[in-house]
């Protein structure tokens, strides 16, 4: 465990692609793959903070490599290795500052669509509904309460929006227009299973996910055509609800092992989501977590790990 946050990785000997809110991504020697490193920055409502979480790129890697393999029957994946001496020479000499947080992924053309689901009443669904009874434009039965579990899953997409800029949630059709509607189809489709799946395992492990969002891609295959694959990070505390199942209420907000605290913290100083003063946050000098703000999301982080994968789970 360190007690130094990673906000930024230097490598020279590489190219960097992007900087994105928590990974920085680079070109390497295999024009079919990238290096994707997921640092300790934290955002909230789409603004990154200026200091980070210690380990909490270790986290959301171990994480994501866990639901990658648990998974990894219902849709192909991006991932290749995680293990420093499989990637390309050039990346092996960066060794002490990627271990634990890098994976070589295949090249995708990303999908520009945020596929969210939502299984239960909360965040701006739960907003949207108090005022219209509708999840992205989608009829809810009337009088659920906040964080109730939904009849069913939904699949309510977002945009995907530009770095400091805000997704927006759209509707089914709007989203079909966007993407094409047989694509779409095929996403909403790999997003709910992927979804049900992870919620009745996370449940075996004391776990409510209440909603999560993925993202995917598309690689060429040998025939000209073209392969839907699950990119990015998956189910970690970063794109992810998760509430303790033990002391579940339905009627209010739940306790939870997200960034959930880290949002209810910048609310509370007079952050305003869409009143950022800019991306430089306060009087221009960006958002700075406390130090009990670092430490109760790192714990919450650990702790979604260990309940996930067990106690003796670490990075």
């Amino acid at each position: 465990m360190s007690d130094t946050a990673l906000i930024n990785t230097e490598l020279p000997a590489l190219t960097l692609v992007s900087r994105g809110k928590v990974r920085d991504v680079y070109a390497t020697s295999s024009p079919e793959h990238l290096l994707f490193v997921a640092t300790d920055r934290i955002s909230a409502y789409d603004v990154i903070l200026r200091n980070g979480v210690p380990d909490k790129g270790k986290v959301l890697t171990t994480i994501s490599l866990f639901w990658f393999e648990k998974l990894q029957d219902i849709i192909p994946t991006h991932f290749v290795t995680a293990d420093v001496d499989e990637m390309p020479e050039e990346v092996r000499q960066y060794r002490s500052q990627i271990e634990g947080r890098a994976m070589l992924v295949k090249k995708a053309k990303v999908v520009p669509l945020e596929a969210i689901v939502r299984g239960y009443l909360t965040g701006s669904g739960w907003a949207e509904y108090k005022k219209s009874g509708t999840v992205h434009g989608i009829p809810l039965p009337a009088g659920l309460a906040e964080s109730q579990k939904l009849p069913q899953p939904l699949f309510t997409p977002s945009t995907k929006a530009e770095q400091g800029q805000h997704d927006e949630n759209i509707s089914p059709e709007r989203a079909a227009s966007i993407i094409g509607q047989e694509l779409y189809d095929k996403i909403s489709t790999a997003a709910i299973k992927l979804y049900q799946a992870a919620a009745d395992y996370a449940l075996t492990r004391g776990l409510i996910l209440a909603d999560t969002k993925f993202e995917f891609g598309l690689i060429p295959t040998p025939s000209g055509g073209e392969e839907l694959i699950l990119v990015d990070e998956l189910l970690t505390p970063d794109s992810s609800r998760y509430w303790p199942a033990e002391g579940y209420k339905p009627g209010g907000s739940q306790p939870s092992f997200d960034k959930q605290y880290l949002r209810d913290w910048l609310t509370s100083t007079g952050f305003r989501k869409g009143r950022e003063d800019g991306p430089e946050g306060k009087e221009g000098e960006g958002w700075v977590m406390e130090a009990s703000v670092v430490e109760g999301t790192r714990k919450r982080y650990l702790e979604a790990l260990q309940m996930l994968m067990g106690k003796e789970a670490t990075v």
